[in-house]
């Protein structure tokens, strides 16, 4: 089991300098489907350039605890997602353009094509470097095969992650098969009984390690002991949590889809509390996180909303229908905040976890009435240690594309900028980010 970062794991002569340079920066994205209700996302009053960030409207109104840890953004376009002479299909366009900045070839065959994503970029420069060079997660399943969007594959509108132009990488939907990557080993064992004795094996190999851990607690200063046992606490709770889910689905659904929450909001912290503990330990530097899938159905019971998500997107104009997207809306970027919230509270070299990282949230459709691929809902959360200034609003020119602030993030990253010249569309890095 891979720790967390420990004071003690500094040599008791390495200079401030040398410890702060020990926390690496994190980076992840955190995608909703479908477009956003502009109207209650923007703030009012902006110019061109840096704006204070002033009041938060209806739906950004949950970020206003973090207003000094977030960057938004305006006038951020991704073209890849447009038509191009293709005709329909925003949706397929949209997610496969979002982090490549390319158009995808128009098929539902074989023959998909769109770009290497940013994210597979970063992931490239760490691997070996970290257990998992990335992680990507999901809320909503999604086929990868098929015609999903007017002649574009499926696998366009449920992948955001591309580790290849025809290679994405399809996010993984159940807490279960997390945790077990992470902390376990996992199996394709079919039968029941066997499969059992196998988990309550690898359960009590876990307690030793707990155990074990727990013994180092002598030899830690107040700091560490306390950090190691919000550590072992966390991985305990997410564990539980994840179990009482199995309990309640195992007789409908066989392992691991018995894992995966009905409720959205339970399903989506799940996994970034398992996020957390990657980037706590440095499993990972790298995730994405797809709350649901382009052209998403689900409803939302658990707040009142029994109709699909996509199909009220298209409201043309239905203010009964535009106050049920808003309200999606809300109920997604909450999840992002309690994402915040673990971060924030997670210690980190001399900061803490929300320092150290750069946490993108936003769509790669702006109105999802109109299908607009431009002046993109776009926020950035965290320090990336120091190399951003938070508590802005900036409005860059219209068009500017999405993929500069991308290129600006793997510049933070640390990414060589001889690997990083262009992505898809970008035409520069974005100025501003940083004092």
């Amino acid at each position: 089991m891979a720790l967390p970062f420990l004071d003690a794991m500094c040599p008791a002569f390495a200079s401030q300098a040398v410890k702060k340079s020990v926390a690496p920066t994190r980076m992840a994205f955190l995608y909703v489907p479908n477009g956003i209700v502009m109207e209650e996302w923007t703030p009012a009053g902006l110019v061109a350039g840096s704006n204070p960030l002033g009041e938060l409207k209806r739906i950004t109104s949950a970020l206003a605890p973090y207003r000094n840890d977030i960057v938004m953004f305006g006038g951020l376009t991704s073209d890849g997602g447009r038509a191009h002479g293709d005709g329909p299909g925003d949706h397929g366009r949209a997610g496969a353009a979002y982090l490549t900045g390319v158009h995808p070839k128009k098929t539902y065959g074989k023959d998909i094509k769109t770009g290497v994503s940013m994210d597979q970029i970063a992931a490239r420069y760490f691997e070996g470097k970290t257990r998992l060079a990335s992680l990507e997660l999901g809320c909503e399943e999604g086929i990868q095969g098929g015609n999903c969007d007017n002649g574009y594959s499926c696998a366009y509108s449920n992948s955001i992650s591309w580790r290849t132009e025809n290679t994405p990488n399809p996010p993984e939907i159940s807490p279960g098969a997390v945790f077990e990557r992470m902390f376990g080993a996992a199996d394709d064992e079919k039968d029941p009984a066997r499969r059992q004795r196998q988990a309550e094996y690898r359960k009590s190999i876990l307690d030793l390690v707990l155990a074990d851990a727990h013994s180092l607690t002598g030899t830690l200063g107040g700091d560490d002991r306390r950090k190691l046992d919000e550590y072992l606490s966390a991985i305990r709770d997410v564990e539980k949590r994840i179990q009482g889910t199995e309990r309640r689905n195992l007789a409908n659904v066989s392992a691991p889809a018995a894992s995966i929450p009905t409720v959205f909001a339970e399903h989506a912290r799940q996994m970034l509390d398992l996020l957390t503990l990657a980037f706590q330990t440095d499993t990972t530097r790298v995730s994405t996180v797809v709350f649901g899938i382009e052209q998403s159905p689900r409803n939302y019971p658990e707040i009142g909303l029994t109709e699909g998500h996509h199909g009220l997107t298209h409201h043309q104009g239905d203010k009964a229908k535009i106050e049920k997207v808003t309200q999606i809306n809300e109920y997604h970027i909450k999840q992002f905040t309690y994402l915040l919230d673990k971060l924030k509270a997670t210690r980190d070299g001399d900061g803490t976890l929300l320092d150290n990282s750069m946490i993108v949230y936003g769509a790669s459709l702006a109105d999802g009435n109109t299908h607009q691929h431009h002046n993109l809902p776009t926020v950035l959360a965290g320090r990336a240690a120091g190399a951003i200034r938070p508590g802005r609003y900036i409005q860059y020119p219209n068009e500017t594309p999405i993929t500069n602030l991308y290129l600006s993030m793997l510049d933070r990253m640390g990414v060589p900028s001889a690997q990083t010249e262009k992505l898809g569309d970008s035409n520069g890095r974005l100025d501003g980010l940083s004092n």
